[in-house]
């Protein structure tokens, strides 16, 4: 019966065939060699397949023997990954961290994120999730993750808050655009000028519930995530509002252009993002690691707000 088999016989296998002979994988399991030698019958016997030539002075592997060779290495491998969680788990280790980020959290950050924890914990499952306005703070509040990433839309009650950073949304248009003429320095763009033109609005999948904001344009296109907004404003398709961040290399390469509206504040609509989680949450050293770099990864690659020039900032 294939079920009998023990990992001990396996480790027995792998160490005559990497040490060359069963004396030396004696030695090295500090076992006479009798016992190694009974240990792969047994092995043979329980496979109804031949492992080893003994026609010769040295026993070799046979081919068969090659091929449960690499067998043996992964499920001895497979043990070895089960031992070291359980013990992780048993000292608390967070057994798998899931979160879920607004769209205009910085994507670089994100992956960032990602890559320290597998260094870091790579026993640990860690889950994503990217949504707008109200949807993370759902995903959170059912349970689907555990920490989320917030910006000002989502109501967020019920849940604990900390603020990690402020996000500046930047009023553009495709370099191709009639609105692209518009001195960025000088004059302001007027409500009626730019109610001639599309609003490119992010908005979240299905409707959602979060109020519309800064939404000056009567003709609208709505897209749910910032990637196809961005590219759609880049073709000159309408014009709207980006985060900063995530733009600066198309604003100094001239493929958006910022515009000023002149029914917004300098810095009026500078978004906080917030991460939030349900009250009493537990969470193990993976989970902490993953709140403390939110913080730190997120200021690094947002920065503080900037200052100078008319109609800094607007939502949507």
């Amino acid at each position: 019966m294939h079920d009998s088999i023990t990992l001990e016989q396996l480790r027995t296998f792998i160490a005559v065939a990497d040490e060359g002979s069963f004396s030396a994988a004696a030695r090295k399991l500090r076992r006479v060699q009798s016992a190694v030698s009974h240990a792969m019958a047994n092995l043979e016997s329980q496979l109804g397949i031949a492992l080893w030539d003994r026609s010769t002075r040295i026993p070799a592997l046979t081919e068969h023997g090659r091929v449960l060779l690499g067998a043996a290495r992964r499920v001895c491998a497979d043990a070895d990954a089960l031992s070291s969680a359980a013990q992780r788990l048993a000292g608390g280790l967070d057994p798998l961290v899931s979160l879920c980020v607004d769209a205009i959290f910085p994507l670089s950050a994100l992956v960032d994120l990602c890559v320290e924890f597998a260094r870091a914990y790579p026993t640990v499952e860690l889950v994503v999730h990217t949504e707008t306005m109200a949807a993370v703070a759902d995903r959170v509040l059912d349970g689907t993750c555990q920490l989320g990433v917030v910006g000002p839309a989502a109501t967020a009650q019920g849940l604990e808050r900390q603020h990690l950073t402020s996000v500046r949304m930047v009023p553009v248009v495709g370099e191709t655009h009639p609105l692209a003429a518009a001195d960025p320095r000088g004059t302001r763009v007027a409500t009626e000028q730019l109610r001639e033109h599309v609003q490119i609005v992010l908005s979240e999948r299905g409707g959602g519930r979060s109020p519309e904001q800064a939404v000056l344009s009567p003709r609208t296109w709505r897209v749910v995530d910032l990637q196809t907004k961005r590219e759609l404003l880049c073709a000159g398709l309408g014009w709207g509002n980006l985060p900063e961040h995530m733009i600066r290399d198309d604003l100094n390469a001239g493929r958006l252009v910022r515009i000023w509206p002149a029914a917004w504040g300098d810095d009026e609509h500078v978004l906080p993002l917030a991460v939030v989680h349900r009250p009493g949450l537990v969470q193990g050293p993976a989970g902490q690691w993953v709140l403390k770099r939110l913080v730190d990864l997120c200021r690094q690659h947002v920065g503080g707000p900037q200052g100078g020039g008319p109609g800094r900032a607007a939502v949507t």
